[in-house]
């Protein structure tokens, strides 16, 4: 079967291994333009805590879906399916490609795969929720035993959330849960992945700095001034890693220093989380990230050349085009990403 050109890119991986800085890369070389698939970079006003892209990398390169909730929002993986669709469709009937960026696994999937979500019921949901804190997550397990036999085989025990979701599906569809779990079916023609892999241990060594990076760089404050803007009271940004610490230690329940560790832990076990996810995903073409990011890219550009096949000639265009863009003559941005002036820290 010929190979179809190269219509859609995603750069997905772990935490810390430098996706960020391969998709301004590659949009640069290829004129593309950046999809954000990162759940949290979603949040107005969340920079540092996330490493998020600063303005000056937004003005080289195009960003799509960052800053587009509130702190006090719900983050919903369907809304995020719709908006990032649309970009995509956008960006290619401007003759550009998209390239979709972020470690989000279940917000990448449903943006390059064949998935729809199933309704959700406020009611239904509330009252399973109630019926788990009553019962234990395991008695309601066996519940789900019972009514979706499929679904149980694939959800944890102890996985609360997802069994409450499971049973709320069955009883509004139905249908099992498990048929609607995503199928690895690519929407577009021509999409390819590539993950960004470092060893684990060079991972665990750059979290710590990593972490050290966001506290100098005024984290403390950033969640301060987010907590004035309702971050207390947002179901999904409060519980980020790094974020939830942070109130911690503003309400006098950490130390900087535990919360600190507290948060490298996280980070250590988010980067396990995704590791995971993605390795499942059989057709991402893994590349080592090196420390001169101009390595990363020739692995990925040569990455891209192999997997094309007939579609070697959309990358010479996607060339063409970019040596054409004032932007691929432009210095990468001075400021390390999630950086800023230091004001209150740890």
């Amino acid at each position: 079967m010929p190979a179809h050109p190269l219509e859609l890119l995603a750069v997905v991986g772990a935490t810390a291994t430098g996706k960020s800085d391969l998709g301004i890369d590659l949009a640069e070389r290829l004129g593309g333009e950046i999809i954000n698939a990162d759940a949290l970079q979603l949040y107005r006003g969340m920079d540092i805590g996330t490493a998020k892209v600063t303005r000056a990398e937004r003005e080289r390169v195009p960003h799509h879906l960052l800053d587009v909730l509130e702190v006090t929002q719900e983050a919903s993986v369907s809304a995020y399916q719709d908006q990032a669709r649309a970009a995509i469709a956008d960006i290619r009937a401007r003759g550009r490609l998209p390239i979709v960026v972020g470690g989000s696994g279940l917000y990448v999937r449903a943006l390059l795969d064949d998935i729809a979500f199933p309704p959700t019921d406020p009611a239904v949901r509330s009252r399973l929720e109630a019926r788990a804190r009553a019962i234990g997550p395991r008695a309601l397990h066996r519940e789900l035993q019972e009514r979706d036999p499929e679904a149980a085989a694939q959800i944890s025990e102890a996985d609360e959330r997802r069994i409450v979701r499971a049973l709320e599906v069955g009883e509004i569809t139905g249908r099992s849960f498990r048929a609607f779990l995503p199928q690895p079916r690519y929407r577009v023609a021509g999409t390819v992945q590539l993950g960004l892999e470092r060893p684990r241990e060079e991972l665990h060594a750059r979290i710590p700095q990593r972490v050290a990076r966001m506290v100098e760089a005024g984290l403390i404050d950033e969640v301060r001034a987010l907590r004035a803007e309702g971050l207390d009271r947002g179901a999904t940004a409060r519980r980020a890693i790094g974020y939830e610490q942070a109130l911690a230690v503003l309400d006098g329940e950490m130390t900087c220093e535990q919360a600190r560790e507290a948060t490298v832990v996280g980070t250590r076990r988010l980067v396990r989380k995704q590791d995971t996810w993605f390795r499942r995903d059989a057709r991402v073409r893994w590349i080592r990230a090196e420390d001169d990011p101009s390595l990363t890219l020739a692995a990925a550009l040569g990455a891209l050349e192999h997997s094309a096949g007939e579609g070697a000639p959309r990358l010479e265009r996607c060339r063409t085009i970019a040596a054409s863009s004032p932007r691929a003559t432009q210095p990468p941005s001075a400021s390390p990403r999630g950086t800023g002036p230091a004001t209150t820290s740890c």
